[in-house]
């Protein structure tokens, strides 16, 4: 841990105990918007085409899904995953798509695919380039949302790789200024409020010079509560800093407690004493409070901030736009389940999906854990359906596609379309089960029993819950659960009642039971029930 220009006695402060977090991130609501009040629909081109992808692609994918019942049943969205670009922005510094295979632009495409009744998403990464190394979004991220909010793309996925860890280290602040026009205001950071271990330190360098230091961590901050504005508007804020040490720095930027800004420092050459840098920023006509911290603890952290920046950059770009369903593919490292509403409406929870049955598995199991995080809005992303994929049977289709509408997933078709039989289009067309994952309480199951056969049970709307029994294993087996055990669960809040109506979502079958729900079951299978009071 670097002194960083920390007053001696507040370094030793932070080994001998002092915990207290100064600086964090307020949130004070997620980041819902109207397109997402239930799982997002759609069909993905990286499962199946990678980077063999081109603009003839898209509109045919897209005229499959009109023209085989897909849209009706709820997939609205096509995405274009990773390889859509060139490797060169324009002259303006916006992306552009590959200029080879995406001649006529994305707008073009996203007008075509508009007028099939489709909605378009797109694909970036949170490092300064994508997984197929070509340009990404880091340092970029407002230019980048505003290129693709004009294009009136409605969902975005934002990938992990080439992903640059954040600093815990801040500058050290010797004032700021706001500039509208001709209107310019400077404050000395004497005039400051300092939080934490922030302390004002005289300078060795200057003499009557003085600077604040202590803002790692999180562990310090520095309010400036006197900065006037003429007008409401978009402001040039200047941060000047007193330059020390080749490391990177983070600081996080508050305005009156509402709106969030991040500017990155690069590793610094003392061949001057300061240095100013800038960033955009609104303020409200009068007196302003702006703060300023590096909330940066660890890994976690860092990889929060950068994904809620680009979820701020969406929402300045989308004003007054369509709104855009914001994907977050951070592939379950750094907990984005603890933090992930805030930031955007869904979130990967594991690495990559593969057609396998093993893996499939396996992201199941890491993300039926998660159930409690979920909700109306913000969900917990097994990533894209490999229905229809590799060499999996019939009954690990419908059991892949049962367990995702159980934990409420975005259902992202990755198949080829335009090839898909008619057994696969019956699995992902199944109404029953596609009312599942959209239905409006938007609660995933939670498993009520781990073994041989998995027990899940799943809130519904108007006092329904949706009970699956899914085989682990290839030796045919039996599924048997007691609904008076059921009720005693707070999370499932199932109601007890004299009789039940059931129904077997996968064969239509219909039965009224008493007390016990119970069902043979093949290997690598489900059966999903729903279940309701018994109507006379």
């Amino acid at each position: 841990m670097r002194r960083n220009g920390m007053c001696p006695i507040c370094y030793i402060k932070q080994f001998l105990g002092f915990r207290k977090r100064v600086s964090h991130l307020e949130i004070k609501q997620d980041y819902l918007n109207e397109n997402c009040k239930t799982p997002p629909m759609g069909w993905s081109s990286w499962n199946t085409f990678r980077n063999e992808i081109d603009e003839n692609l898209f509109k045919q994918t897209g005229k499959a899904m009109v023209d085989k019942g897909l849209v009706k049943a709820g997939y609205k969205y096509i995405n274009l995953d990773d390889n859509w670009h060139s490797n060169m922005r324009d002259e303006e510094g916006r992306l552009q798509g590959d200029l080879v295979r995406f001649k006529h632009g994305i707008p073009a495409l996203v007008k075509d695919l508009n007028e099939m009744g489709l909605k378009v998403g797109i694909y970036s990464s949170n490092g300064v380039y994508t997984c197929e190394d070509l340009p990404a979004s880091l340092h970029h991220e407002q230019i980048d949302a505003n290129t693709i909010a004009s294009w009136g793309i409605e969902y975005f996925k934002y990938d992990y790789c080439h992903h640059e860890v954040k600093s815990k280290y801040a500058p050290l602040i010797t004032a700021i200024s706001v500039m509208k026009g001709d209107y310019y205001q400077e404050i000395d950071c004497i005039s400051a409020k300092c939080e934490g271990l922030a302390k004002l330190m005289p300078d060795s360098k200057v003499k009557q010079k003085k600077h604040i230091s202590g803002l790692d961590a999180g562990l310090g901050a520095v309010i400036f509560d006197n900065v006037y504005a003429e007008e409401d508007g978009e402001y040039v804020l200047t941060v000047h800093i007193r330059k020390r040490g080749h490391y990177e720095k983070f600081l996080q930027v508050e305005i009156n407690e509402e709106d969030f800004y991040f500017i990155d420092f690069p590793p610094q050459f003392p061949f001057n004493i300061t240095a100013r840098f800038q960033t955009k920023v609104k303020l409200k006509k009068g007196i302003n409070k702006i703060r300023l911290s590096n909330p940066i603890r660890n890994r976690a952290d860092g990889a929060f901030y950068q994904y809620y920046n680009m979820g701020q950059c969406l929402k300045r770009a989308t004003e007054g736009k369509k709104p855009i369903v914001y994907s977050i593919c951070e592939w379950g490292f750094n907990k984005p389940y603890m933090w992930g509403a805030k930031a955007g409406n869904l979130w990967r929870t594991t690495p990559d999906i593969r057609p396998i049955w093993p893996w499939i598995k396996i992201i199941y199991d890491k993300t039926v854990k998660r159930y409690n995080y979920a909700g109306v809005g913000s969900y917990n992303d097994p990533d894209m359906l490999e229905v229809g994929n590799g060499k999996l049977t019939l009954n690990e289709n419908r059991a892949h596609f049962t367990l995702w509408c159980m934990m409420t997933a975005p259902l992202i078709l990755g198949n080829d379309i335009r090839k898909m039989d008619q057994g696969v289009l019956d699995i992902v067309t199944n109404k029953d089960l596609i009312a599942i994952d959209q239905d409006p309480l938007c609660k995933p199951c939670k498993r009520i029993k781990r073994g041989f056969v998995d027990i899940l049970a799943k809130p519904l709307d108007k006092g329904y819950t949706a009970i699956c029994f899914f085989n682990r294993g290839l030796i045919p087996k039996k599924g048997k659960l007691s609904l008076d055990e059921l009720a005693k669960d707070n999370y499932v809040n199932f109601k007890l009642a004299p009789q039940y109506d059931t129904k077997e979502l996968w064969s239509g079958e219909k039965d009224k039971v008493v007390n016990t729900l119970s069902c043979k079951l093949p290997g690598h299978s489900v059966k999903v029930f729903v279940v309701g009071p018994c109507q006379k």
